[in-house]
């Protein structure tokens, strides 16, 4: 995959995780515009990395590169735990953390290269949210 192709696909990634957080941010939401769209660029750019820096080692070695995106899963979970939050009886927040979770799935899906599919998800995800 050449540079061009790379930095076009962190471009998307983020602008399509910006898209998102930008309802989010609209909501008064604690993870806003700025957070989905780094969420959504760093699962494109680990996706990249996972299928382009150890091509050569395809084949060759136990190298799975589907063990890096499905950690992305493992630490976007994470985050989101960090956007719940509980007092007393009242439970809020989750929404948000889906938000994180579904532009975490849509960067990597921009960076291992299923452009519309990520384009359809957001929009749907938007629609969803409004």
């Amino acid at each position: 995959m050449n540079e061009i192709t790379i930095l076009i696909r962190l471009l998307v990634a983020a602008g399509l995780g910006a898209i998102v957080g930008y309802e989010r941010e609209r909501a008064h939401k604690i993870a806003g515009l700025r957070t989905h769209a780094l969420v959504s660029l760093g699962a494109a750019l680990f996706a990249i990395i996972s299928t382009g820096a150890f091509s050569e080692f395809l084949g060759k070695t136990n190298y799975d590169p589907s063990r890096v995106v499905s950690n992305i899963v493992v630490g976007i979970g994470f985050i989101g735990a960090g956007a719940i939050f509980k007092q007393e009886k009242i439970v809020t927040g989750t929404t948000t953390a889906a938000t994180l979770w579904i532009v975490g799935a849509i960067g990597a899906a921009v960076g291992l290269g299923m452009i519309f599919s990520a384009i359809f998800a957001a929009a749907i995800s938007y629609t969803i949210l409004i």
